[in-house]
């Protein structure tokens, strides 16, 4: 990371404040560049152990590992390329929109809702759109709640933190190498996220580099965990609603954001100060202070999901209508103070 950042410092590859920012100091923003290398060579690393462990191993394996690095690869390059150069959200999305195809392209996709809205077993024509939606939607997440010191990764330890032990507990080793290397990097980021000094160019910001592949590794261990497929993985209670549950905070931030925008006639991608991040900073909260509440809000709305469905058997559908229904509260609460 150190070497990174003289690069940064040296190109004068900064993250300007501005506005709509609420940094006051140039940045470095290619933190998050060291993201897919290292996830690259955790999948690398467990791949070697489940062939040590496993004859015939990796024939079966080589195709989905192929695609998924071909849409890392894609998402990492028009991030790196936006990051240096800057470019149009059309073209991001385009190749954010390749990328996700890669998901259905190596037989991963979302082919049961678990009794959501009564629905259980769906068709691949129905399953591949849905996977490939609900892709840009997690990637897009990720990417647009970046606003602040420490969220998006924040959001992305829980998250991996949780399917590290998810992946463990059904014992399979590459999907959790995969989430662990992954955990270490981000937490790592965190720190010179965090805790560096933007005047001495310790600081860094993981850019739309990290934050992109921070959200395409998620997506692909959420349809992995959610897809129903007994010969691989023993049955678990409701998966998709531990997925969704995960990334709940970012994805209900987006689409709320993006409903406003074009609520007023403007476009769901045009920048503006409408994500819960600038809602709590201005109802008066300091950066740290945001990141924190935040940071809860995911950490309750996980307890909450576990505790309504495990405990007290409270069907899924009924679950996401209260999840949703409470962020409304909470985003209503946070404008009032605002006013």
């Amino acid at each position: 990371m150190p070497l990174l950042l003289r690069f940064c410092q040296v190109r004068g590859l900064f993250d300007m404040p501005n506005e709509r920012k609420v940094h006051h100091n140039k940045i470095p923003r290619l933190g998050g560049v060291l993201f897919a290398p290292a996830t690259v060579i955790g999948i690398g690393v467990s791949i070697l152990v489940m062939m040590a462990l496993k004859d015939n191993w990796l024939p079966s394996m080589a195709e989905p590992a192929l695609f998924l690095f071909f849409g890392m690869f894609l998402i990492y390059i028009i991030g790196l390329l936006d990051d240096i150069l800057g470019l149009d959200a059309k073209i991001k999305f385009g190749t954010q929109l390749v990328a996700s195809f890669f998901m259905p392209f190596c037989h991963l996709y979302i082919n049961n809702l678990y009794g959501f809205c009564g629905i259980y077993e769906i068709s691949t024509w129905v399953g591949y759109p849905l996977t490939i939606l609900l892709s840009l939607l997690i990637i897009n997440a990720f990417n647009l709640i970046d606003g602040i010191d420490g969220l998006a990764s924040g959001l992305g330890v829980i998250a991996l933190g949780v399917y590290s032990y998810l992946f463990a507990s059904l014992g399979s080793v590459v999907f959790t190498v995969f989430a662990m290397g992954l955990l270490g990097t981000m937490m790592a980021f965190m720190y010179f996220n965090l805790f560096g000094n933007a005047k001495k160019f310790t600081k860094t910001f993981m850019g739309d580099t990290g934050s992109l592949i921070l959200g395409y590794s998620i997506t692909y261990l959420s349809i992995k965990y959610s897809m129903y497929n007994p010969q691989v993985f023993p049955v678990q209670s409701c998966p998709i609603l531990v997925a969704y549950t995960l990334v709940l905070v970012p994805v209900l931030d987006l689409v709320r954001v993006a409903i406003e925008r074009v609520s007023i006639g403007k476009g769901m991608f045009t920048p503006d100060k409408r994500h819960i991040h600038h809602l709590c900073m201005a109802a008066g909260m300091s950066m740290h202070k945001a990141l924190v509440f935040i940071l809860s809000l995911q950490f309750a709305f996980d307890l909450l999901n576990l505790a309504l469905f495990k405990y007290l058997s409270v069907p899924t559908t009924l679950i996401v209508l209260l999840n949703v229904a409470v962020y409304v509260l909470v985003v209503i609460l946070l404008k009032k103070r605002n006013v």
